[in-house]
């Protein structure tokens, strides 16, 4: 994580005192659980709760101890015993390491779901809004970078809608995977905890028990969780590389917001360069390449190893971390996007109507001729258009086989922009609903 790319809600999610006002919670709550069962004191779960849930841990000084415990949680536990006194000894009752650790990840996982939904739900709006703004807005489609047939810009948009709306049941599935609680001893016996406390934790954390846990939640969890975030970072770039696209000199039909006083080159006053979706480009990559590594920890030794641990202790926070930042992002250019309808209806018209071929092509096999004969036909006179600048509708009406099968009128209403938008509140009934 780099301040540069981060957002303090987010961020907020992975420090030390989150983690550890976590890690305090879990041994707290099967403290609790380990009372009510009868194997420690009630007075002791009590005097846990008051005092070191009003305490502030001291970070520097659990890193003090763990530079001599070469352990995490053991250097916590030591400091939460600095602070609650002799009853300290019933905490982490029949508890190993992974309980804490892996419980308190899925716990930051489960808010970071919860974060990155919200963030989905924002941009959603935004691409609704602009959709429906231009709905009717005629634009080239394009296929192999090149001059197709007629959309509309708010086709484009709502394409991009549906595609997040599927984004975000993605990462709600993803926020179900994680949420799982594993309170279940070495090995995940339960040999020295009753199940009964892994449940009480898990329903206070608002997480499920974990069916079974060896000594670890099962990484293949972890793995979709993070596929799921390089899922969501592919479609940001989809968006992304679209805009750039359009926002090519010689293209211009969008274009990222300019705002006063902002400077597009150092060396070159005029420019306006596409950086905001550039940056997300760059930062979708990050996050996919976070996602082999986490299908690379599903496989573990036995009951457990901690190979899997210093990957998690970074792409945790760093995919999280840019997934929210680069979401809120993308929903700013999109809420903003200077878009040129007069640039498309320009491009629309650069090719001299050959973006109606299709049309005449069908026409052409509906009054008898065959396919191979009709495409003959309309590819020799658009050929005409790509290589001497001619007018398509033009040289259709002077080409005599073309004119034996169809009259001037039936060419020219095949040349109808309305033609190709005849279904586009279809579309949107699709993904937006009837409303």
């Amino acid at each position: 994580m780099i301040p540069r790319y981060s957002r303090p809600e987010m961020t907020a999610i992975w420090s030390p005192e989150t983690k550890f006002r976590i890690w305090f919670e879990i041994e707290a709550h099967a403290l609790d659980a380990l009372a009510e069962i009868g194997t420690v004191p009630k007075s002791a779960a009590k005097t846990v709760w008051e005092k070191g849930g009003a305490a502030t841990f001291d970070i520097d000084r659990i890193d003090e101890i763990e530079r001599v415990t070469k352990h995490d949680v053991i250097a916590f536990l030591t400091h939460l015993a600095e602070i609650v006194g002799e009853d300290a000894r019933f905490v982490h009752q029949g508890m190993t390491s992974s309980d804490v650790l892996d419980t308190c990840f899925n716990v930051q996982l489960v808010r970071a779901a919860d974060l990155l939904i919200a963030d989905v739900d924002k941009l959603l709006e935004a691409l609704k809004r602009r959709a429906f703004e231009h709905k009717d807005t005629v634009t080239i489609g394009r296929s192999h970078g090149i001059h197709a047939e007629p959309i509309t810009f708010g086709m484009k948009m709502a394409q991009a809608y549906a595609e997040f709306d599927r984004c975000r049941a993605r990462l709600v599935a993803a926020r179900a995977e994680v949420a799982t609680c594993a309170i279940s001893g070495a090995v995940g016996s339960f040999a020295n905890i009753d199940p009964r406390v892994e449940e009480h934790v898990a329903e206070k954390l608002g997480l499920v028990p974990e069916p079974v846990s060896t000594q670890v939640i099962p990484r293949d969890r972890h793995a979709m969780y993070f596929a799921t975030l390089g899922v969501v970072a592919s479609s940001i770039e989809r968006l992304a590389t679209e805009i750039r696209h359009l926002q090519r000199t010689e293209v211009l039909e969008a274009e990222e917001y300019f705002s006063p006083g902002q400077k597009g080159s150092s060396a070159m006053p005029h420019k306006r360069n596409p950086v905001l979706t550039e940056n997300l480009t760059g930062l979708a990559r990050l996050v996919r390449g976070m996602a082999l590594p986490a299908m690379e920890n599903v496989a573990l030794w036995h009951e457990r190893d901690i190979s899997h641990s210093s990957v998690e202790r970074m792409i945790g926070p760093d995919a999280t971390v840019t997934l929210d930042f680069a979401l809120a992002r993308l929903t700013n250019v999109i809420d903003k996007l200077l878009v040129y309808p007069e640039n498309m209806q320009k491009n629309l018209d650069r090719l001299g109507g050959l973006v109606h071929s299709q049309r005449v092509l069908l026409a052409l096999t509906q009054k008898g001729a065959s396919r191979e004969d009709a495409y003959s036909l309309v590819q020799r006179n658009a050929m005409k258009v790509w290589e001497q600048g001619a007018d398509f509708l033009t040289e259709l009406k002077a080409d005599a086989d073309v004119k034996a099968l169809l009259t001037d009128a039936e060419i020219e209403e095949k040349f109808d922009l309305g033609y190709h938008t005849k279904q586009i509140d279809t579309i949107f009934r699709r993904v937006f609903g009837e409303a």
